[in-house]
C-alpha cells in the first residue's frame, strides 16, 4: 500500500509563513485598538487608522520588525532543508487534504497573493492523482478514453475527495450507469468566483484539445460554489469564443447559492456594526480575514465587475443574474430541513447555509431570475447542504437527468 502522509516538508514553509503573517496582523489590529482608545473620541462611525507614535511606536514597530526577521530566517532555513526531505513525497492523506481545502476556502486568496506553498493550484484529478493536461498524459490515464465526460466540480472548503460521502459518489455511480469518464475539479476556493471561472475556462479548452478521443458530450455536476465556477466559466468561455463550451450539454447545480447565502450576508453586517465605534473599529479586521471566495457568496457574484470596484467589502446593491449559457439543458436541486413543503419553513430554514429560493434561481424583477423550468428541478425536504452529496433519491434523479 502506498504511505499517504498527513504532512509534507513543503507544509512546514506554509505553515510558518502563516503564522508570521498572523503574528504581524495580531500585532496591528492591538496597535490600532490601542491608537482609538488612547486618542480623543470622534464622531460615531469615524475612527484612525493611523499607527501609534512615541515610545508606543516604537515598541509595536520592534515587535513587527523582529517578527519579519525571525520569519526571514525560518523561511531561509526550510528553503534549504524541504529539498533534502522532499526528494520522493508521499501521496498526501485525506485529512490533509480536507485541511488544506478548508484552509484556502478561508484564506485562499492570501495564501496565493503572498505565494504560499499552501496555496492550491487549479487541477483536474481522477481518483484523487492530478491528471498531466497534455495528450500524452491523458492517453496513458484513460486507454479507454470515452467521448463523454462528467465534470463534477466542489464547493467552499471542499476538496474533489469528499464527493465520496457515506461510500457514495455521485460521479463513480453516474459514471458507471451512464457511460461518462469522470473527472474532478481541485481549486482554491478562496480566490474569487470570477478567477477560478476564468482559469476553469481555460483549464477545459485545454482538455478539449488533448482528450485522446473526440468529446461528443460534456456535463457539469457543481456543489455549491462550484455551480457558481461553473456558470463563471461559462461566461469567460462565451466572451473568449472558446471550442468546449459548444461540447456542454447539461449542467447540475446542487445547493448552489445564485442569489448568494444569508451567513456572509450576515458577517457583512457584523463588519458594519463593529465600525460604528472608534473602539471596536480595529475588529472588522479579523471579519475581514475572510476569503474573496467568501464575501462573493454574499450576492451570488460570478463575474469580475462584481468586485474590481476597490472594496469588496464595502456595501452594495446585489448585481443582476448572470443568464444560464443557451443551448444547455440545466437543472437546480435544492434540499430544506423542513420535513414538509411550506413556504414559511422552506423560506426561513433552506438547507442551513442556502436558501431554497436561492438555490433554484428564482430571483426578484430587480435581480431576474434564471428561469430553470419546474420539469427540471428537484427539492428535498428533511435534508441538510452536505446531504446533497449522497442522497439516494437524489441520485435517481440525476442518472435520470443525465443518462
Amino acid at each position: 500500500m502506498t504511505q499517504k502522509a498527513h504532512l509534507h516538508p513543503t507544509d512546514l514553509r506554509g505553515f510558518s509563513r502563516l503564522a508570521i503573517d498572523a503574528t504581524i496582523g495580531l500585532t496591528r489590529l492591538v496597535e490600532n485598538m490601542h491608537h482609538n482608545i488612547s486618542r480623543t473620541p470622534g464622531p460615531v462611525g469615524r475612527h484612525s487608522k493611523a499607527p501609534t507614535t512615541g515610545i508606543t511606536g516604537m515598541v509595536y514597530r520592534t515587535i513587527q520588525g523582529t517578527t519579519r526577521l525571525v520569519g526571514s530566517g525560518i523561511d531561509a532555513l526550510l528553503g534549504q532543508l524541504i529539498p533534502l526531505l522532499d526528494r520522493q513525497p508521499a501521496a498526501s492523506s485525506a485529512a490533509r487534504e480536507a485541511l488544506l481545502a478548508a484552509l484556502n476556502g478561508v484564506l485562499g486568496d492570501h495564501l496565493e497573493a503572498s505565494a504560499n506553498p499552501l496555496a492550491i493550484p487549479m487541477q483536474m484529478r481522477h481518483k484523487g492523482r492530478p491528471l498531466a493536461m497534455t495528450a500524452a498524459g491523458l492517453a496513458s490515464e484513460f486507454p479507454a478514453a470515452r467521448g463523454r465526460i462528467l465534470l463534477l466540480v466542489h464547493g467552499l472548503c471542499m476538496n474533489d475527495l469528499q464527493w465520496r460521502r457515506n461510500g457514495h459518489d455521485h460521479g463513480g455511480a453516474l459514471a458507471q450507469a451512464c457511460g461518462h469518464t469522470p473527472l474532478y475539479l481541485h481549486y482554491n476556493s478562496g480566490r474569487h468566483v470570477s478567477c477560478n471561472g476564468q482559469d476553469l475556462d481555460r483549464l477545459l479548452e485545454t482538455l478539449m484539445a488533448a482528450w485522446p478521443v473526440p468529446i461528443e458530450e460534456l456535463a457539469i455536476v457543481g456543489h455549491s460554489m462550484g455551480g457558481l465556477v461553473a456558470r463563471s466559466a461559462c461566461h469567460s468561455g462565451a466572451k473568449a469564443g472558446h471550442a468546449w463550451l459548444a461540447r456542454l450539454r447539461r449542467m447540475v447545480f446542487l445547493g448552489t447559492p445564485h442569489l448568494g447565502a444569508p451567513l456572509e450576508r450576515g458577517g457583512h453586517w457584523i463588519d458594519v456594526i463593529l465600525g460604528v465605534s472608534p473602539y471596536t473599529a480595529a475588529l472588522t479586521r479579523l471579519g475581514k480575514i475572510r476569503s474573496a471566495g467568501i464575501t462573493d457568496l454574499r450576492h451570488g457574484s460570478i463575474l469580475d465587475e462584481d468586485w474590481d470596484h476597490g472594496n469588496r467589502y464595502a456595501h452594495g446593491r446585489a448585481p443582476r443574474l448572470v443568464p444560464l449559457p443557451a443551448d444547455v439543458l440545466c437543472h437546480a436541486a435544492g434540499a430544506t430541513l423542513a420535513k414538509a413543503p411550506g413556504k414559511v419553513a422552506d423560506s426561513l430554514l433552506g438547507d442551513g447555509l442556502v436558501p431554497l429560493k436561492s438555490a433554484l434561481g428564482d430571483g426578484t424583477a430587480r435581480r431576474g431570475s434564471l428561469d430553470i423550468p419546474v420539469s427540471q428541478r428537484w427539492i428535498g425536504h428533511g435534508m441538510n447542504h452536505m446531504d446533497l452529496l449522497d442522497n439516494a433519491a437524489l441520485y435517481e434523479q440525476l442518472r435520470r437527468w443525465l443518462c
